[in-house]
């Protein structure tokens, strides 16, 4: 049950994300993102198992930019009438400009949430693999992306490598981080270098074992759509359905 989300078909999770990403985006008062970030937060929390404090730390960053659109329009918006609630430094703040700024502020957070929904509970390469299979993504595209990104732990430990290579042999320590900048090219040449020919080998592989770039019929991982997908998909727009008619009816 804590898997369910980590269990559902990359493709269709996708899908579902991005139409209610779309959805969202017609909703203007703040009781919608609100209700939704909520809701995906709950469900979240009941049908995964995801690592809460790496949640927290990849949601810091959109929880400051959502402070950030509630500070600027709350502070710089233009005039658009209203009761004034409250006077700040001088500024009237009304209703309508506080309703704007929350609607802003909760969108990023929905957004987020359903971003991160997607990012923590999918596995990159069986979504590659769901993007072949059901929708037809082509496999050249497919597996060019598959070997990019298995390439990018690589090219960080070469990166450290290579860093430690010149300390070993006596080269100095920059002090400041604008001479350790200027000094970056010493390491990324001879590590873009070496990603040339890894990607390299890893052509002449895939071409030795027959690698066409065709779309095939058969695969060694198939990835299948099951009843408990069509469940899961329709949980989460039946949520932000339900969200955005309380939102509303809330602000109405």
């Amino acid at each position: 049950m804590r898997n369910l989300l980590h269990d559902m078909n990359p493709a269709m999770k996708f899908i579902t994300v991005t139409i209610a990403m779309l959805g969202l985006a017609f909703f203007f008062n703040p009781w919608t993102p609100l209700l939704v970030f909520i809701s995906i937060l709950l469900m979240q929390f009941v049908f995964s198992s995801i690592n809460w404090k790496l949640w927290t730390l990849y949601m810091f960053p959109f929880v400051l930019g959502a402070f950030g659109y509630l500070w600027t329009t709350i502070v710089f918006s233009a005039e658009t009438g209203g009761t004034v609630i409250w006077s700040l430094f001088g500024h009237d703040v009304t209703d309508r400009q506080l309703a704007l700024a929350l609607s802003l502020s909760f969108r990023v957070l929905a957004f987020s949430s359903l971003s991160l929904l997607f990012a923590l509970t999918t596995d990159p390469v069986k979504f590659v693999m769901s993007l072949m299979q059901q929708l037809k993504l082509s496999p050249k595209l497919a597996y060019g992306v598959l070997v990019g990104y298995q390439f990018l732990p690589v090219l960080r430990d070469e990166f450290f490598q290579i860093q430690q290579a010149h300390r070993l042999r006596g080269t100095a320590v920059e002090k400041y981080w604008w001479q350790r900048l200027l000094n970056i090219r010493r390491i990324i040449i001879p590590m873009l270098a070496g990603a040339v020919r890894k990607a390299e080998r890893s052509a002449f592989a895939m071409e030795a074992r027959g690698f066409t770039g065709e779309a095939r019929k058969e695969f060694y991982q198939p990835v299948s759509i099951k009843p408990k997908d069509f469940a899961l998909s329709a949980a989460i727009l039946l949520l932000v359905i339900l969200s955005s008619i309380t939102g509303t009816v809330l602000s109405s």
